[in-house]
């Protein structure tokens, strides 16, 4: 069994791709005012927001337990819609030696498709692919979507 593996799945929502994309990569500190359920926090510790390099840290809720992540925004394309992250500290790396987030939105008829790709290498043949925590962003995506096709 290899320890290197991807998880990826969609979610349909009805805000338009860019909106969608502007609140991770440019607005994800307002992420936990929407779904704070979810999402206690997300600070800046060193960069921009919006900007390749910039470090964050996130504060959240999943599978009932606070945990925490310091990423470092990797890549961002505002042309595709597209951002990842890649944890640096945390939680997930008790598990993983790495772990890297791409989030990416595609226009479908009035609303958009979000693609979420999950790339890591687990510590040991033990820890499970990060399933949950896929299902966490997809339906932290949902929240998302309810707060956005509000706000047009």
């Amino acid at each position: 069994m290899s320890l290197v593996g991807k998880v990826e799945a969609d979610v349909e929502i009805k805000a338009a791709p860019e909106k969608f994309h502007e609140l991770f990569s440019s607005r994800p500190h307002h992420i936990s005012n929407v779904s704070p359920g979810k999402i206690q926090g997300c600070a800046l510790h060193e960069g921009d927001w919006g900007k390749e390099g910039t470090v964050v840290f996130w504060d959240y809720v999943h599978d009932g337990k606070a945990k925490v992540a310091k990423e470092i925004i990797e890549s961002i394309d505002e042309k595709n819609n597209s951002i990842t992250f890649k944890v640096i500290e945390g939680d997930l790396l008790e598990e993983y030696k790495s772990i890297k987030i791409t989030i990416q939105a595609t226009a479908k008829g009035e609303g958009s498709v979000v693609h979420w790709t999950m790339e890591y290498e687990k510590l040991h043949e033990n820890i499970p692919e990060p399933n949950t925590l896929l299902q966490f962003v997809l339906d932290l995506s949902k929240d998302l979507d309810s707060h956005l096709i509000t706000q047009a």
